[in-house]
């Protein structure tokens, strides 16, 4: 894999988990417990496909014929994306949307933080652009973590029952695919495995006041970032892309 190549496959995993996690919370528009917590979570959806547009154009740039954000985001099969498993996952019940986006968010900012000083001047502006909104977007999934995990029995127990659930899916946030060890010696990408004690230490802290339990080591579940996904994105990418697929070339 050339150098062109792999800068390619590593901004569609950038681009790919910001639109994919959108997307999932942008089904709950209208959907949130209160109107206040609708709102926020819709401004975060907003928020990471904004920055997922950021990514994406700069992969078509490097793509180059006729790829756009949109041809990336609207007419590529489930094989093509690179997101992360963990941000395919269905929403569930708020516990398991909640505990999804947390484990992302945080995971997030320390990956931003570091591209921040990327020697691709180009990846470090949109994350020292993007790392602004996350800081909300951790500070907002670690309250409700504490207030459901620290509330009330019933709370308690459905957030410690999505964070075992979810937990597997964490493990692919760490791993480096090949294309990003390419990258990494030159500076351009980040090596995920360094950003995994940081995340640990603030999740463990976080789990601590909110009275739940981080589990253990176990197999962790991973593909995404390959193009190996569940079988939850191709739902996921039917509803996002009928109206592209439909109606090739639509415009407002």
């Amino acid at each position: 894999m050339n150098e062109q190549d792999a800068r390619y496959d590593y901004l569609l995993q950038l681009g790919d988990n910001d639109l994919i996690l959108g997307q999932r919370l942008a089904a709950l528009c209208g959907h949130g417990p209160a109107l206040e917590e609708d709102i926020a979570m819709t401004n975060v959806a907003l928020d990471l496909i904004g920055q997922s547009r950021f990514w994406l154009s700069y992969a078509a740039e490097l793509k180059g014929g006729d790829a756009d954000e949109d041809t990336l985001a609207f007419l590529r099969d489930a094989p093509e994306f690179r997101n992360t498993l963990l941000v395919e996952q269905p929403n569930g019940d708020y516990a398991q949307t909640i505990v999804r986006q947390c484990f992302f968010d945080v995971w997030h900012f320390f990956l931003l933080r570091a591209l921040s000083t990327s020697t691709d001047e180009r990846i470090a502006g949109i994350a020292a652009k993007s790392i602004k909104e996350v800081q909300y977007h951790v500070e907002r999934s670690g309250d409700w973590i504490v207030r459901l995990g620290d509330g009330t029995e019933e709370s308690h127990r459905r957030t410690q029952a999505a964070v075992d659930t979810l937990w597997r899916f964490s493990g692919e946030l760490f791993r480096s695919t090949p294309a990003e060890a390419a990258l990494i010696e030159s500076g351009v990408a980040v090596d995920v495995s360094t950003l995994y004690a940081p995340w640990r230490e603030h999740m463990q802290a976080l789990f601590d006041e909110a009275t739940l339990t981080l589990p253990g080591d176990q197999p962790m579940q991973e593909g995404g970032k390959r193009g190996q996904h569940s079988e939850h994105l191709g739902f996921l990418l039917a509803e996002m892309q009928v109206l592209q697929r439909t109606y090739p070339g639509a415009q407002w």
